[in-house]
């Protein structure tokens, strides 16, 4: 990231067009990087993407899948949840983890930060890996109530993003991520 970049985008004004509790979209006026005037269309999140890759130590994960509403299609993700601006993601990513699969983690460390859609949302996202895993307590939103959980080998679960059964960016991305430097963190991987 290269903050010392001048920023060739004037900003002039903002509207707010739709209002959530869960984003706001607002239009801003703004002048481009050419110095011509134009529309620019943003969606700002109320809160933080947090996923998490639970591993143990034999090299299982667990995924969770779920119908999503916004593509109308079944999908297999890694468990993951909001994180209310000014919460502890850390502090979420237990949660989401225990709700979703009724797994805790002794350990817990972020391995991946990244931008789901920056040309048009400002949502940042921060992945997890939980080790040191036990039994707690599902506890499902009510979304969350077709939700399946799944037992896997990390390899397997992998392979799902890699050739198109898993498409979540997060859950991509996070999946990628640590099959590549799995050796940096500790994790048995067989892929």
């Amino acid at each position: 990231m290269d903050k010392k970049r001048k920023n060739p985008w004037s900003f002039i004004s903002t509207k707010k067009i739709y209002d959530n509790p869960w984003i706001r979209i607002q239009e801003d006026q703004i002048v481009n990087p050419a110095g011509k005037p134009g529309i620019y269309g943003k969606v700002c999140f109320k809160s933080q993407a947090v996923g998490i890759i639970p591993v143990d130590a034999q090299g299982n994960t667990w995924l969770v899948g779920q119908h999503r509403y916004t593509l109308n299609e079944w999908s297999w993700e890694i468990p993951m949840g909001g994180s209310p601006l000014g919460e502890d993601c850390q502090k979420t990513a237990l949660r989401e983890l225990e709700e979703e699969t009724g797994l805790t983690a002794g350990n817990l460390q972020q391995i991946l930060y990244l931008h789901t859609s920056n040309s048009i949302t400002d949502e940042e996202a921060y992945v997890f890996l939980a080790s040191d895993l036990g039994q707690g307590v599902m506890s499902l939103e009510d979304t969350e109530h077709d939700l399946e959980v799944k037992k896997l080998p990390l390899s397997e679960a992998v392979k799902m993003a890699q050739n198109g059964q898993i498409t979540d960016a997060i859950s991509v991305a996070g999946l990628l991520h640590l099959a590549l430097l799995a050796d940096k963190y500790g994790i048995k991987y067989d892929g």
